[in-house]
C-alpha cells in the first residue's frame, strides 16, 4: 500500500488517549432546531394583534412570538390552531388594565403536526433564555384558571395579573335588557367577559328571576345587581386575575381589589409579594 502524502496529512480530530484517529462526537438537535426557528421567525414581518389579521391565519398548528410596543415578550405554541390561540390573547389582552391590544403585536411560522412533539416552543424559549429574559413566559401570561385552592395565593409584584389586572369597566358581551333566572345571567357574564369568572353552584340559582335594566351595562355594574340578588353569604370577589362567586361572606382573599355584598361595591386593597421567580404549576399552564 503507498504511503505518499501520509506524512503531510493534517489531523482532523482527537481523542483522550492522544491519538488522533478517533473522538466523541456531540451533535445538539435540538438547539440546531431552536436556533432555525427563532431565525425563521426573527425574519418575519410582526402584523398587529387584531382580528383581521389573525382572520388572514390559516387553521394549522405553530408557534408564535407576541410584542409589546416593539419589545419581545412572549413566545408559545398552538397545537391545533394558531388563530384560535391568537384570538384567546386578544381577548385576554383586551379585558385588562393598564396595556391594550393596540400595544401588541406578533409573527408566527406554522408547523407541521408531528413536529408538535418536539416542543417547538420549549426550544425557541431555550434559544431565547440564552440571550436574556422573555417576561411573560415567566410572569403567569398563559396561566389557565389555577382553581379554587389558589384563590387566596398572593401573587408577585411582576405577575401579569398584578401588572395588568382585570377590567371591571368593561361592557359585558351579549348582555341584553330584560328578565331572567339568576342563572342564566351568571351563564351569559361568564361567556361574555374576557377574563374568567367561576363561580359556586345552588339550586335557587334557576328560580331566581333578575331583571336587566339595560343591554351594555359594565361587568362592575353587573356585579352589583348580582350581589343584591345572591343569598346573604354569598358575595363576588375580583380578584386581580379573574373573579369569583362563593357562599363565604365576609371572607376576605388576599389578592382581592373589590368586592359586591348585599347590592354594594366595596373596594380593597391587594397585596404583592416583591417581585422575583414566579413559581408555574404546568397543569395551569395554556402553552
Amino acid at each position: 500500500m503507498s504511503t505518499k502524502g501520509v506524512g503531510r496529512m493534517a489531523p482532523v480530530v482527537g481523542s483522550d488517549d492522544g491519538t488522533q484517529y478517533h473522538k466523541d462526537f456531540t451533535l445538539s438537535i435540538t438547539k440546531a432546531l431552536g436556533d432555525q426557528l427563532a431565525a425563521a421567525l426573527d425574519g418575519l414581518d410582526r402584523a398587529p394583534l387584531t382580528e383581521p389579521n389573525i382572520e388572514r391565519l390559516k387553521e394549522k398548528p405553530g408557534v408564535y412570538q407576541l410584542y409589546l410596543n416593539g419589545e419581545f415578550v412572549y413566545v408559545g405554541k398552538a397545537d391545533k390552531s394558531l388563530p384560535a390561540r391568537l384570538r384567546n390573547h386578544l381577548g385576554k389582552i383586551s379585558g385588562r388594565r393598564n396595556i391594550s391590544p393596540d400595544e401588541m403585536a406578533f409573527s408566527c411560522l406554522y408547523v407541521a403536526e408531528d413536529f408538535s412533539a418536539l416542543a417547538p416552543e420549549q426550544l425557541l424559549i431555550s434559544h431565547h433564555k440564552g440571550m436574556g429574559d422573555i417576561p411573560w413566559n415567566n410572569n403567569g401570561f398563559g396561566n389557565k384558571d389555577p382553581g379554587r385552592q389558589r384563590d387566596s395565593t398572593v401573587l408577585k409584584r411582576n405577575h401579569f395579573d398584578v401588572l395588568f389586572p382585570i377590567d371591571l369597566d368593561r361592557p359585558i358581551k351579549g348582555l341584553q335588557a330584560g328578565e331572567s333566572t339568576l342563572y342564566e345571567l351568571l351563564e351569559t357574564i361568564k361567556a361574555g367577559l374576557p377574563y374568567n369568572f367561576r363561580y359556586g353552584k345552588s339550586a335557587e340559582f334557576k328560580t331566581r328571576r333578575v331583571h336587566v335594566p339595560a343591554a351594555g351595562m359594565t361587568a362592575d355594574e353587573v356585579f352589583q345587581l348580582v350581589s343584591a340578588e345572591i343569598p346573604a353569604k354569598w358575595q363576588v370577589a375580583a380578584l386581580m386575575g379573574y373573579v369569583i362567586m362563593y357562599d363565604d361572606s365576609p371572607n376576605d382573599y388576599r389578592s382581592a381589589w373589590r368586592y359586591y355584598r348585599a347590592g354594594q361595591r366595596v373596594n380593597a386593597v391587594p397585596e404583592a409579594e416583591p417581585a422575583g421567580a414566579i413559581e408555574v404549576d404546568p397543569s395551569t399552564v395554556d402553552d
